[in-house]
């Protein structure tokens, strides 16, 4: 057959148009799926440049490393000084089991092997090697143990890769996380021409690319959890805020610790009132009862919302508080000594009234002398047995119901009575007809069966104030021992206190008891180095299983390190702390925290001036508009 029988027939035009158009619909397609974004354009770097003994992505320069060499004996918890480091760091473990009959097999002949060395070494007369003692110790350790099941052999690899802004700051972390493993006698190397490998080692997609691993039995690769970082999160509790150290829930329960006390210490301005209000108010949605004692009205705007009892003590309002109250006792041992305990705190609050406050503001000289001399005690302490005897109360328990007396009955006895009596009974007449008349000289007329009662003092005189403060403290702890609900007591601006003798003493007293009543005091605190100087400040503060330390004045945060033992980075933060930002200490641990609060929590509890003049414009704008058409706010929640 000739070659043109061969000949192929021509291609149909029709068919021909038919495949151009099918090309042109694929490069089509092509060019519309080259233009579709994917996840991956999403999370993958705009470039990544590898060099010998780093590489850069994007704008961010690495480096990864490999660990090669443990100490022979390693503890627990050994990887945590990494994982709670405040640097990026991405941390990757591979772990592969061994049989154990092959690794039992090389142990014997390891073990073989030290032995003739140490052998031939004696017949040479040379010193005994302690390390080949040793080694030969641990195989025939291990041999027990893998024998009998007790342990299991692996290959274990550990690599990790840190992160820098720039290379310096690359050379700065390098060289802080070799010194920190260099510590527990752990060495790593970067992954010198491996960069690449040492990337994909570390990424989350299990790929071991760089292969350099160790042996180690079941104990040693234990203490390589990696899971270490501080933790404070409970099943119960109120939400305090943000674990900084690794995004979890600050969720506690204050009541589940040895006692529910409290500190608070922060300089003005960090947000110290806004984390207890904070405290305060999630609190109350567990059932839990809060008292105040405010010495700056900060506390009003949220006493209003929650409907609370606000009780504003001064010389000008209309609130009675008699220090000579008892407290209702359905304890038969705690109503024996209700008496005797009242007349014990009314000691101290009498030394306060007749001068404990003045001499203590007229200098250390006056400060240091007493009060009351042992006879001026022994006369007081008869007057206020008459006393309450005349208004029919004595240590029996059923007379206890009987009204109490107030301060000018135990005037009018001392001015009656010999010894000393008149020139006391002088020393107390400004709080019975003089210039502090009234407030505390005449029966109770408050009731505080209130979830949240707020006692403001901000209007009372500064030589009152701490009379006042100590009077309500009293106040509330009859009303706590009558009942033995959870409730916390809040004392702001604790300093007040304890710059007086007698009413640190009473406050004292007071932190140590309260656990039998199911009360936790939380005591805040602006002048730390006052507070920390005095011997019941220091007592407080050591009696309180939790504390907040907010951020502090250079000054103070010395005695803080050294009170509650900082770390040097601790030490550094505590005074750089934006605000709202800390440290929360409960019980034997401790986080690095931030406060968060929600706009509605924000709104009733800041102080922020900027921040409380923008919602009181609002409440009016909001008011006015209500007052034009109430239709308009039909279910709205104004803040008052």
């Amino acid at each position: 057959m000739g070659i043109f029988g061969n000949k192929q027939p021509a291609l149909d035009p029709v068919s021909l148009a038919q495949s151009q158009k099918l090309r042109e619909q694929q490069e089509v397609n092509s060019a519309f799926q080259k233009g579709i974004t994917a996840l991956r354009d999403f999370i993958a770097p705009a470039s990544i440049e590898f060099q010998s003994s780093y590489f850069q992505i994007g704008t961010r320069f690495a480096r990864t490393y490999y660990v090669y060499g443990y100490p022979r004996q390693i503890f627990t918890g050994w990887i945590s000084s990494m994982v709670n480091i405040d640097e990026i760091i991405d941390l990757s473990f591979f772990v592969y089991p061994v049989e154990s009959q092959v690794v039992l097999e090389n142990l014997r002949k390891k073990v073989g092997q030290l032995e003739a060395g140490i052998q031939i070494d004696g017949e040479k007369g040379k010193v005994r090697d302690p390390g080949k003692q040793a080694a030969i110790m641990d195989a025939e350790e291990l041999r027990d143990k893998l024998q009998v099941g007790e342990e299991r052999f692996f290959r274990f690899g550990f690599y990790f890769t840190i992160y820098g802004s720039t290379m310096d700051e690359l050379e700065f972390v390098s060289h802080k996380i070799e010194s920190i493993l260099g510590q527990q006698l752990v060495y790593s190397k970067p992954a010198s021409a491996q960069q690449e490998q040492g990337l994909n080692s570390t990424l989350p997609q299990f790929t071991d690319q760089l292969q350099i691993r160790r042996n180690m039995n079941t104990g040693a690769i234990s203490t390589s959890f990696p899971f270490t970082s501080a933790d404070l999160s409970q099943d119960s509790g109120i939400l305090y805020g943000i674990n900084m150290h690794n995004s979890g829930l600050v969720i506690f329960d204050r009541f589940s610790l040895e006692n529910g006390n409290s500190v608070v210490f922060a300089k003005s301005g960090a947000g110290k009132s806004f984390t207890v209000k904070l405290e305060a108010l999630r609190s109350m949605m567990l059932g839990i009862e809060v008292f105040i004692i405010d010495p700056e009205n900060e506390y009003q705007r949220m006493c209003d919302a929650v409907a609370g009892s606000y009780v504003r003590l001064s010389l000008s309002s209309t609130t009675r508080i008699n220090p000579f109250d008892l407290p209702k006792v359905v304890d038969d041992d705690e109503s024996d000594n209700a008496l005797r305990s009242n007349l014990i705190t009314l000691h101290g609050l009498l030394r306060l009234m007749m001068g404990g406050a003045q001499a203590q503001m007229a200098g250390a000289a006056a400060a240091t002398s007493p009060v009351l001399n042992p006879i001026e005690e022994a006369d007081l302490d008869a007057a206020l047995i008459e006393t309450y005897a005349k208004a029919g109360i004595t240590n029996d328990p059923l007379t206890h119901r009987s009204p109490p007396p107030t301060i000018a009955d135990l005037y009018d006895v001392l001015l009656h009575s010999g010894g000393t009596g008149p020139q006391l009974a002088q020393r107390l007449r400004k709080y019975t007809t003089g210039t502090f008349a009234g407030i505390f000289s005449q029966q109770s007329n408050i009731d505080i069966n209130n979830p949240l009662v707020v006692f403001n003092i901000r209007d009372l005189e500064d030589e009152l104030r701490p009379v006042a403060m100590y009077i309500v403290l009293n106040f509330i702890w009859n009303k706590t021992k009558t009942d033995r609900k959870k409730r916390i007591l809040i004392v702001d601006e604790a300093w007040q206190l304890m710059k007086y003798e007698d009413s640190a003493n009473f406050l004292f007293s007071l932190a140590k008891r309260a656990r039998k009543y199911n009360l936790g005091i939380t005591t805040i605190t602006q002048d730390v180095e006052d507070f920390m100087g005095s011997r019941m400040g220091r007592a407080i503060v050591a009696n309180a299983s939790m504390q907040i330390l907010l951020k502090q004045s250079a000054s103070a945060v010395d005695v803080l390190s050294d009170t509650f033992k900082l770390t040097s980075e601790e030490k550094k933060r505590l005074s750089q702390f934006p605000v709202g930002q800390g440290l929360f200490f409960a019980g034997q641990n401790h986080v690095h925290i931030q406060i968060l609060a929600s706009p509605t929590e924000t709104s009733l509890i800041t102080t922020n001036p900027d921040e409380v003049r923008k919602i009181e414009q609002q409440s009016q704008q909001a008011q006015q508009i209500n007052m034009q058409d109430p239709s308009t706010f039909n279910g709205a929640v104004q803040i008052q």
